[in-house]
């Protein structure tokens, strides 16, 4: 088994998501405390951590007593991300696409003066290539119309899923479905967290089947 990742203050970005390994985000970044994290992450190619918040806003707001700012909490378990894409169209204005890597667990995590948020991170086991099994075959049926109909009426840049597409895989099937249902960020950040990516599948199947969505 290789060794697990372990990475020290990996920049931490907050969001009202749940970040799938394989997944693709985009991001406009305007705040400053981002700005030059992100530009640095773009020029060496570092990556950062996306964390779902449980308490606070993506946007860093100043409590309304006008004292500090207001109280930020996320959860432990989050996805690593990669800048693919880059562009600053205007000064204090950053739009990027990432793709997602593995997923980690915090050790330890501090905030900085500035409001960045820093962790040590222990990387967790990716998910097992599993090919899909025939009663699930239906579920990524599904999943690829779905994005053969996205594809026909909405730019290839600007899909919620971007290639190489691997309809045969489990772990892949899976997180692409939890990226574009509308599920409780409790239930998507579970799905993410559990360890077999065939469950993983399984639930996702139960979930289209009972909301005729597809099912056998």
């Amino acid at each position: 088994m290789p060794e697990l990742l372990t990475l020290q203050s990996l920049p931490l970005f907050p969001l009202n998501t749940v970040l799938f390994p394989g997944g693709s985000l985009q991001l406009q970044i305007f705040e400053v405390r981002y700005l030059d994290l992100i530009g640095r992450c773009h020029k060496t190619g570092a990556p950062f951590g996306v964390v779902s918040l449980l308490q606070g806003d993506e946007v860093r707001r100043a409590e309304p007593a006008g004292e500090g700012f207001a109280q930020e909490d996320f959860v432990d378990i989050g996805t690593l991300a990669t800048v693919t894409e880059f562009a600053a169209p205007q000064a204090g204005l950053m739009l990027v696409r990432c793709t997602a890597g593995e997923r980690f667990r915090i050790t330890r995590r501090e905030r900085l003066k500035h409001g960045l948020w820093v962790a040590d991170v222990q990387g967790l086991q990716p998910d097992r290539v599993m090919p899909v099994p025939d009663d699930l075959k239906v579920v990524a049926q599904a999943l690829e119309s779905l994005l053969d109909n996205l594809q026909q009426r909405t730019d290839a840049a600007q899909l919620p899923v971007q290639p190489p597409y691997r309809f045969d895989d489990c772990a892949w099937v899976a997180n692409r479905w939890c990226e574009l249902l509308q599920l409780p960020p409790p239930l998507r950040q579970g799905l993410m967290q559990l360890d077999n990516p065939l469950l993983r599948l399984e639930l996702v199947g139960d979930f289209l089947s009972r909301n005729g969505i597809a099912g056998a």
